[in-house]
């Protein structure tokens, strides 16, 4: 993208480097002392420092907008785009994802910083693990996103070039329907997971606490928690474990008869990334005791640490095969290069109580195997293996997979809600200034009515009889031409046959609405950015 000079830095570089009438000089006049000079230093009257810099920056800012107003046409050929750029999981590496990562924290600045940039009226910042991506309303697409992309790169620290290697940009649709997809847990590593849309949440209530989401934004992320609600609620997608450790977790509690599942003794051999995972799923399911099997203590505190909604039982590595006597279930998550458990271990083991079926369960999530296959052929026990729980994996993706499908019906219905509503906003500036020039005709008309029958021959009920007979006449004229301003999906008028009316409108009765409203938008602009 080749870089051009804003209107607003050029006119505001110009209004502050041309020199004010009267030079500094002669606002030094004054000095301490009845005007005098005293030791050669010249002291400026303060006030007068301070109006001068007060003038300076006011034929700035009317330089500024005055520069914006000459080339406001370009600006009337293109509608405000909402858009996205930004990077995720998919599409760049973590170092590149960590430099880039705001903290919550910090979201209110970045927009503030971002809605300061020339042509960026809106912006949201959805920062996750998986994924940065910046959501904006800009004045112009192309000088928008560069202004982003930049900001991007002075942030981070990354040259512009290497960023672009690594961005995705949307535009208009396409930038709806992607933040619908990520809200709906479509674009997540794990199809239809839950946790990225209690983030799309937490953008919004960032934006009402600070006060800095736009209209449009927050209307946006609004409509995307609907869809991802939805998605969730109409087509059940997240159910169905999709990794190996949840669906470890999710055959066990399969196998336990049904009412006493939660009150299994779990044991997991290996607290590594894998056995990590189990006791999260297990949390999630609403386990709140496990046993924890591993060569060392450490690692084990820190999940103890993290995981405050599970107790956590720490036995040492030589006291396993006592621990496996007290357990239903047996996970087994290490690095060993040999089994752990032969046929002749299982069948040291007491029997589980009938109340838990009877049967002891290994659980094997570990390549190579921590559990002989011969195990099995102990009448008390059941192995499950990695390829055991691919196969429940496998048919829970091909079920989310359809699952996925069905959701981008519901995300459709979604985007034409929101578009329905922002081509609605279209219109809305030429119905209020079509109704506030009816409004002053009839006031106007009716003052003169009222001068010539009178004050004084008309009682309140008849003068109220006859503003009440003017503003139906009105309101009966505005029906019809304000119906075709309608464009809220209602009807099968298209926004191109709306926008006509509009603009046919705005030329019978010299609205003017189009200019009016991107001199507002420069203006609102350039008082922010002197501000």
């Amino acid at each position: 993208m080749a870089t051009t000079t804003s209107a607003t830095t050029a006119a505001a570089a110009a209004a502050t480097t041309a020199k004010p009438r009267g030079s500094s000089s002669a606002l030094c006049q004054r000095v301490a002392g009845g005007g005098r000079r005293r030791s050669g230093v010249v002291r400026c009257d303060a006030a007068g420092v301070e109006a001068q810099a007060q003038a300076v920056a006011k034929a700035a800012s009317v330089a500024a907008l005055e520069q914006f107003k000459i080339s406001a046409d370009r600006y009337m050929k293109e509608r405000s785009t909402i858009a996205v750029i930004g990077l995720s999981v998919h599409t760049a590496p973590v170092e590149m994802r960590e430099k880039l990562a705001v903290a919550e924290e910090l979201w209110p600045r970045a927009i503030q910083e971002l809605t300061s940039l020339n042509h960026i009226e809106e912006a949201a910042v959805l920062s996750t693990c998986n994924r940065m991506e910046i959501y904006v309303v800009a004045l112009s697409w192309n000088r928008g996103i560069r202004e982003v992309v930049d900001w991007m790169s002075k942030k981070s620290g990354i040259p512009a070039s290497e960023l672009r290697e690594h961005l995705f940009i949307l535009r208009s649709s396409d930038a709806t329907r992607h933040l619908f997809e990520v809200s709906a847990g479509l674009d997540s590593l794990v199809l239809g997971e839950g946790q990225i849309l209690a983030q799309v949440k937490q953008v919004v209530r960032s934006g009402q606490n600070s006060g800095g989401l736009g209209k449009n934004i927050d209307r946006m992320f609004k409509d995307a928690i609907t869809a991802g609600k939805r998605v969730r609620c109409e087509t059940n997608i997240s159910s169905g474990a999709v990794s190996v450790s949840s669906a470890a977790v999710e055959l066990a509690l399969m196998k336990l008869p049904k009412s006493e599942a939660l009150s299994a003794r779990m044991l997991l051999i290996g607290a590594g990334k894998m056995g990590k995972l189990v006791i999260k799923h297990l949390v999630a399911k609403g386990c709140k005791k496990v046993v924890v099997v591993n060569r060392s203590v450490e690692r084990v505190d820190a999940i103890r640490e993290e995981m405050k909604d599970i107790e956590i039982v720490y036995r040492p590595l030589s006291d396993m095969y006592q621990a496996a006597a007290e357990a239903d279930v047996v996970f087994t998550s290490t690095a060993s290069e040999t089994s752990l458990f032969a046929k002749e271990h299982a069948e040291a083991l007491p029997p589980v109580s009938d109340t838990m079926g009877g049967v002891r369960l290994f659980v094997d999530i570990s390549v190579p195997r921590n559990v002989s296959a011969c195990v099995s052929e102990v009448g008390a026990a059941r192995v499950y293996n990695v390829d055991d729980l691919k196969e429940v994996v496998e048919a829970n993706k091909e079920d989310r997979l359809r699952k996925a499908m069905e959701a981008q019906t519901i995300i459709t219905e979604e985007l034409r809600r929101f578009e329905a509503w922002r081509d609605s906003l279209e219109t809305v500036p030429t119905i209020k200034k079509l109704r506030s020039y009816a409004d002053r005709i009839r006031a106007s008309e009716l003052e003169k009515c009222l001068q010539k029958v009178g004050e004084d021959a008309l009682t309140k009920k008849m003068r109220r009889a006859i503003e009440e007979l003017s503003t139906g006449i009105v309101n009966k004229l505005l029906h019809g031409p304000l119906q075709h301003l309608r464009c809220d999906g209602s009807d099968s008028r298209t926004l191109d046959e709306t926008l006509e009316n509009m603009h046919a409108l705005n030329r019978m009765f010299s609205l003017d609405m189009e200019k009016a409203i991107i001199e507002q938008k420069i203006k609102a602009k350039v008082e922010k950015t002197q501000n």
